[in-house]
C-alpha cells in the first residue's frame, strides 16, 4: 500500500535533532489525530519536556485512514501510552466527516474556506474530545492536555477558537477531582494563532516527519489524499508557502 506510514521511522522531537529533557512532573495527554497539526503539537509539547501520553479517537469518521497514521506517529515518537477509543458520532449525521449521504467539499475558493462554518464541522467534537482527554489526564495524573487546534486556517470552527479553549480550561478546574483539590491543569494549544505554514516551519525544526500524517477528509481506501477537501488545500498552500514538497505526496 503505497501510503501506509512506514512503522520504523523516528521523529525526534528538538530543534536540530535535539531531544528535549524529559521531567517527571511535567506530563500530559495529547489528543493525537493522525493530521499534521495534532502530531506537530505533540512533537513541540515532548520538546518542552512533558512526558506524553496520546488519546486518538475513533469517531466514525470517513477518513479512517488518520488513526493507523496516529498509531504511526505515537510510535515514531516513543510515545508508549496510546490510547484508542470509540466514540461513534455517526448517528448524529449533519456532517461530511461522519454522514456519508453528504459530500465532502471539493475545490472551495480561499475566500470560501476562510468564512462560515463549513459541513464538514462536528458538532460539539472537540468538546467531546477534550472531555475524554480530561478523564485520561486526571486518570493518568497528567497536569495538562495538549491538543493542535488552529484559529487561523480553521477559522469557520468554533471549536477551535482560543475563546473556546479558554472555557473549557476553566471548566477542566471546576469538573474534577484534581481541580477541586488545588491542582492545575492547563489545556495547552499552541498552535492556535499560528499559520499552515507556519505550523509546518515549527514541525520541520522539531524533526516531525509529515509523510506519516494524513489531513485528507476524504481519501481513497489506501488512504491516498484527494488533493481537493478544505484540508488537503490547506495543506498544500501551508507546504507551498514554506516552500518544500509534502512528503505524504511521495510515499
Amino acid at each position: 500500500m503505497k501510503t501506509a506510514p512506514p512503522k520504523d521511522t523516528p521523529v525526534t522531537a528538538g530543534c536540530s535533532g535535539s531531544t528535549a529533557a524529559v521531567h517527571p512532573e511535567k506530563s500530559a495527554v495529547v489528543l493525537l489525530s493522525g493530521g499534521l497539526d495534532s502530531a506537530t503539537a505533540a512533537a513541540w509539547a515532548l520538546h518542552q519536556g512533558y512526558r506524553l501520553s496520546a488519546l486518538s479517537i475513533d469517531y466514525g469518521q470517513r477518513h479512517r485512514h488518520e488513526l493507523l497514521c496516529a498509531r504511526a506517529i505515537a510510535t515514531g515518537m516513543g510515545i508508549g501510552d496510546h490510547v484508542v477509543i470509540g466514540v461513534d458520532f455517526t448517528p448524529f449525521g449533519t456532517s461530511a466527516l461522519v454522514d456519508t449521504r453528504l459530500d465532502v467539499p471539493k475545490g472551495r475558493s480561499n475566500e470560501a474556506l476562510s468564512h462560515g462554518v463549513p459541513i464538514t464541522y462536528v458538532p460539539a467534537r472537540n468538546t467531546v474530545f477534550l472531555s475524554l482527554a480530561l478523564a485520561m489526564a486526571e486518570a493518568r495524573g497528567a497536569g495538562a492536555i495538549v491538543l493542535g487546534v488552529n484559529a487561523i486556517d480553521y477559522s469557520g470552527y468554533p471549536d477551535c477558537r482560543p475563546e473556546f479553549i479558554a472555557a473549557f480550561a476553566t471548566l477542566a478546574q471546576l469538573a474534577t477531582k484534581a481541580g477541586i483539590e488545588g491542582q492545575s491543569m492547563e489545556i495547552l494549544a499552541p498552535l492556535g494563532t499560528l499559520s499552515k505554514a507556519d505550523i509546518i516551519r515549527l514541525g520541520l525544526s522539531l524533526g516531525v516527519d509529515y509523510g506519516l500524517t494524513s489531513s485528507c477528509y476524504d481519501p481513497s481506501h489506501d488512504g491516498w489524499p484527494c488533493g481537493q477537501c478544505d484540508s488537503c488545500l490547506l495543506r498544500a498552500a501551508g507546504f507551498a508557502a514554506v516552500g518544500t514538497a509534502d512528503p505524504r505526496l511521495s510515499r
